[in-house]
């Protein structure tokens, strides 16, 4: 799990393609710093398995199998491509941003840019299957970055970029056209699934009815 708080803007190094999968070498020195065979890293928002990596070189390299390909931007990545980097986080660590599965929901447009003296607001389209899970206000994250809804309409949303962030993450970087992945926010997707199961009115479903107890004349017969 992570918290959408990047740590580092790391680099492709290599993207190799076969017909169902991908070998994706990235340049992160801080997040390479403690790595091991398995652990967890994720790439513009994608949580991404360790299979190999060099701590003094400041290198790893990680397996993309077709589904994520299909649902996010990884598969276009080059050569020299800057990539938000965030290692799972720690049970010891603060919660700094929101929770974050590194399970990509699909992918966005960038349909406007607005700088301001202090801040930027970016608008981005809002695929339909996901409009359901995105409030005024809510949390969204956008390559990795956890941000706040600033405004939504049926199909797009806008956030409110500030100059760290701007600095920061690939966010800075992206231009109106470009594509970006998102993850909606788990919790709306679980309160969902459950307010749509048989029983979600608040009563028991038949099938749970607690066994009636018996009376205390019928004890004592």
């Amino acid at each position: 799990m992570f918290t959408g708080i990047v740590e580092e803007l790391g680099q492709v190094e290599h993207l190799a393609r076969t017909e169902s999968s991908a070998r994706l070498t990235v340049l992160g020195p801080l997040v390479t710093s403690d790595a091991v065979h398995g652990a967890s890293i994720a790439v513009n928002g994608v949580c991404l398995t360790v299979v190999e990596h060099d701590a003094e070189a400041g290198w790893f390299s990680v397996d993309v199998m077709a589904e994520t390909l299909s649902r996010s931007g990884v598969g276009s990545l080059v050569p020299g491509a800057r990539v938000n980097l965030e290692r799972a986080m720690s049970a010891f660590s603060r919660f700094g941003g929101h929770i974050v599965q590194g399970h990509v929901d699909g992918t966005a447009t960038v349909v406007e840019r607005v700088a301001d003296e202090h801040w930027e607001v970016v608008t981005f389209t809002l695929p339909g299957d996901l409009a359901r899970y995105v409030v005024e206000k809510g949390s969204v994250t956008v390559d990795g970055v956890s941000l706040t809804v600033a405004a939504v309409t049926d199909d797009t949303f806008s956030v409110s970029l500030i100059p760290t962030t701007l600095a920061l993450t690939t966010l800075g970087l992206r231009a109106v056209g470009d594509t970006v992945n998102l993850e909606v926010d788990v919790l709306a997707k679980y309160v969902e699934r459950l307010l749509t199961l048989p029983g979600a009115d608040g009563l028991a479903h038949p099938a749970h009815q607690p066994t009636t107890s018996p009376t205390t004349t019928e004890v004592l017969a």
